[in-house]
Parts: structure tokens; sequence; C-alpha cells
């Protein structure tokens, strides 16, 4: 076995753990190819949150078998952990992985071979089905000695039996392969079930990585030269806690996210860093406080607002109310100079009335997002919101998704009208005919045209460049380089 290929479905998390899997793979001496190369191992890094996301991951292992039938395919992410009929099923060469934890352990027995078999099988039979499938040095198990000791064919002793599970382990990353910004996961799970939601059945355990392992990868990344680390997590804003309930936190306040981001913030040369998606009540007067004591911290904050009535935010078991999102708003706004509001829409959940629906017109308008990711709810099975009843039409909920989407592009141009004449500095994300890259505030900024071929070569991926925004477009602006 020589070469591999990762396609990766979903959230940044998982990009994250492709990533993760890509250098584990290489130390393993493979090399990363495309699929057309017919590779010996494929990944599929799977999503499940939607439907579509479901259809599309089992569409790839499909593709996969066909274009490289050949292939040993190891189907990992949320897929493969949900019992609810959706799961390709399993034939000879594809191995599903139920349990993030063993994956290491499975990809170690296909590259490696199966050297020492652990004491009993912790995927519920999913390993063996590897272990027969794949060729490589076995060394048997003779017999057992005294004091549980276990001989091999070598005669060495193996004085535990946790030993006999001493497979390689996913590892802190030390690049992004592939990508100008960094994604760094501090936290992973949810327990929080909101009605629509899929992933506490797909990561149920909340836990969180220490300081110092997060603050060791951030700097291997800054070293393998990214400028801007994302900051994420299943819901990072419950970093530090065992729960995402913030009921059964102290104080209901969680002052962890902001410590952990004031000691990324100190590290040298690290020139950005954003945060992925919070809830609206993750918004604290101390995190805030950090984001105004480091300039490399930028003033974009994402907020899942998912509904504007109140009246559907309890029925998706949402933790806040509308006026607590207005609150939160002001906060943010006195504190950081005009900040990047983006957040994520729900349209047509179970019971939304054109009232509610106008009272997420309502907000949108008043908060002024800078982008709105639009979602036209679809029932998902295993989620408690597939059982409710007073669905809405497809036609309303297509009709209301082209407002919200109108409406997208109306705000996005508002609030990037104000930044018209002034300077700006841009992470240059494309280095094609069309140069262009994300500024402070993450809406896209495109480089006007070069009239000097030999101006442009001096520019490539992933450089710092200060721009003045001359145009305003419908989803981006134009800048002119400064020089």
């Amino acid at each position: 076995m020589n070469t591999f290929s990762i396609n990766t479905l979903g959230c940044k998390v998982n990009q994250y753990e492709s990533q993760q899997i890509r250098e584990l793979l290489e130390r393993f001496g493979l090399r990363m190819t495309e699929l057309s190369e017919k590779p010996d191992l494929v990944v599929v890094n799977t999503c499940c949150v939607t439907h579509t996301a479901s259809s599309k991951s089992r569409q790839y292992i499909r593709r996969t078998q066909k274009l490289s039938p050949d292939a040993v395919v190891v189907v990992c992410g949320c897929l493969p952990t949900v019992q609810i009929g959706e799961s390709t099923d399993k034939t000879k060469n594809i191995h599903f992985i139920k349990k993030h934890d063993d994956l290491a352990e499975t990809l170690s027995r296909i590259v490696n071979g199966p050297h020492i078999f652990p004491s009993k099988d912790r995927s519920n039979g999913a390993l063996d089905s590897t272990a027969s499938a794949v060729s490589g040095h076995t060394n048997r198990l003779s017999g057992q000695g005294p004091n549980n000791s276990i001989k091999s064919e070598n005669h060495s002793k193996i004085k535990h039996k946790k030993e006999l599970c001493n497979y390689p382990q996913v590892q802190p990353l030390t690049s992004f392969k592939g990508q100008t910004r960094a994604f760094l996961k501090v936290q992973d799970g949810c327990d929080g079930y909101c009605t629509y939601c899929i992933v506490p059945k797909t990561r149920p355990f909340v836990r969180s990585r220490p300081i110092d392992e997060i603050l060791k990868e951030a700097q291997a990344l800054v070293k393998a030269g990214h400028k801007e680390i994302v900051i994420t997590g299943i819901n990072l804003g419950a970093y530090g806690q065992k729960s995402v309930r913030r009921k059964q936190w102290p104080n209901q306040q969680n002052s962890k996210l902001a410590d952990l981001l004031d000691r990324i913030a100190r590290i040298t040369n690290l020139v950005r860093i954003r945060l992925s998606s919070l809830e609206p009540s993750d918004v604290t007067q101390q995190l805030l406080d950090t984001f105004c004591k480091h300039r490399n911290i930028m003033p974009h904050l994402h907020l899942s607002l998912q509904s504007g009535s109140d009246a559907v935010l309890k029925k998706m078991c949402r933790q806040y109310k509308i006026d607590h999102v207005r609150e939160k708003v002001e906060m943010i706004k006195s504190r950081l100079d005009r900040p990047a509001i983006t957040t994520d829409i729900i349209v047509g959940f179970p019971g939304e009335t054109d009232k509610d629906f106008e009272q997420t017109v309502i907000i949108s308008k008043e908060i002024g997002f800078a982008k709105m990711h639009v979602f036209r709810f679809s029932s998902r099975k295993g989620t408690a919101a597939a059982k409710m009843q007073d669905n809405v039409g497809n036609q309303v909920i297509k009709n209301r998704s082209e407002v919200l989407r109108n409406l997208d592009i109306e705000l996005g141009r508002k609030f990037r009208q104000q930044f018209l004449g002034q300077n700006t500095e841009i992470l240059l994300e494309s280095d094609n005919d069309l140069l262009s890259g994300r500024c402070e505030r993450y809406f896209m900024i495109n480089i006007k045209q070069f009239e000097n071929a030999n101006l442009k070569s001096q520019f490539k991926n992933n450089d710092l460049v200060k721009v003045r925004l001359v145009k305003n477009n419908n989803t981006s602006m134009t800048g002119q380089v400064i020089l």
C-alpha cells in the first residue's frame, strides 16, 4: 500500500480531522493523491447533519467503488455513528468506523498489518473484518506465560495487556495542507439536543483539549507558515465545560474560552485569529475584553440565530430569546469597531407562521448582518423535529428562502459600503487569474486587474496585501493594491 486520498464533507471540525488523518497516513509512509489516480486507500470523512449531506456521503462512497474498485475504503466521520438506516451496506473493502477513537488503530491495521491483536475487540467487530481484508506481516501470539505476560514469535514479553493496543494515535497538526487559513479544533461534542439537530447522536461526548496542547499546536501551525488560524469546535462556546447546557455551568457563565483566546493571541507571528460559530449567549464582556486587548483577533463574530421568533426558538430548544440576542449585539457593537456579525438561519421550521418569519426579517435588518447563511428546513430522521406536526409547505419555504437570500445581498452591500474608499489588508487565498482574499471583517475582496503583469507576479497565495477599497459588488468588494 503506497497511496491514499481523502474526501471530506461537512464542517470545519471534519476538515480539521481529515488533516489529522492525512498526517497520520503520511507518517506511515503513504503518499496523498487524487481519487482519479486510483489510490490504494480512500478515506471518506462523512457528514450527516442533513439528508443532503448523508446522500452526498453515500454517493461518494459509491463513486469511489466505481472509480477505484480495488481500493480499501475507510468511512469515518458522522454517518457511520448514527443508526438511522443511512449507512451503506458493508462490502468487501469498505470499513465503517463507528467510534472516532478507533480510527487510528484501524488505519494502522490496514496500512501496516495487524502486528499485535488487541486482547478484545473495541469496535464491535469492525476491526476483525479489516484484519481479514488486508495483507501484512503478522506476529501471532504463541501463548500466555506467568504474570499474564504474553510471548510473541520473537519471544519478546508484553507485561501489560494494554500494550496489545499500543497503536499510533492521531496527533495535533503540524500544518493545514492546501489552505491558507488553518482550522484548530479545541472542543468536541454536544449534548444540547436542539430539536432539528442530529449532532448530539453523532458526537455525544462533550470534551475539551488542554490549553498547553492547543498552544503547542497553534505554534506549529504558525511555524508552518499559516498567518491565520480559526478556532473551532462542535460547540465552541462550551470550551472547558462538561456540557453545552448553560444551566449546568457555574453562574451559567464560561470564562474559559476567553482565557484560551487570550493565550492563543499572544503567540508570536500569529497575524490573525478568528472564532468559528458561537451562540449569542457565548458572548461575554470578558470575551470582548480579549478581542479589544489583541489586534490580531479579527472583528468578526458568527452568531447562530436560526430564527427571529421566540416561539420558533422555543420549539428548537435554543438557549436564548430574541431580546437576549439584541442585548448581545448591542454589547458587541459598543466594544468593537464596525464588527462583522454573520449568522445561520433555518427557514420553514415546523409551525413557523408568516408572523414568525416576519420577525426573522425584522431582527436581521435591525442587526444588519454582514452575511446570512440561509438553510431550508428538511425533516431529519432521528431528531425531535422530525416528529413535529404542522409542517410548512415546500413552496412557502422556497419563497421565504428567496426573501432572505435577497435580504442577505442587500444587508451585505450595506455593511460593506461603509468601508468604500478606505484601506484594509487581505490574506490572499487565490493566486490564479484573479487575485482575491478576505479582509479583517471576512468579506471577500478581489484585487483590481493589474496593468503590469510583472507586478502581479510579485504576489502569491498566503501573502498579506494592503488595498484600497474602490468598488462595492453584490457579494464582494474590489480593491486596488497600495504599493
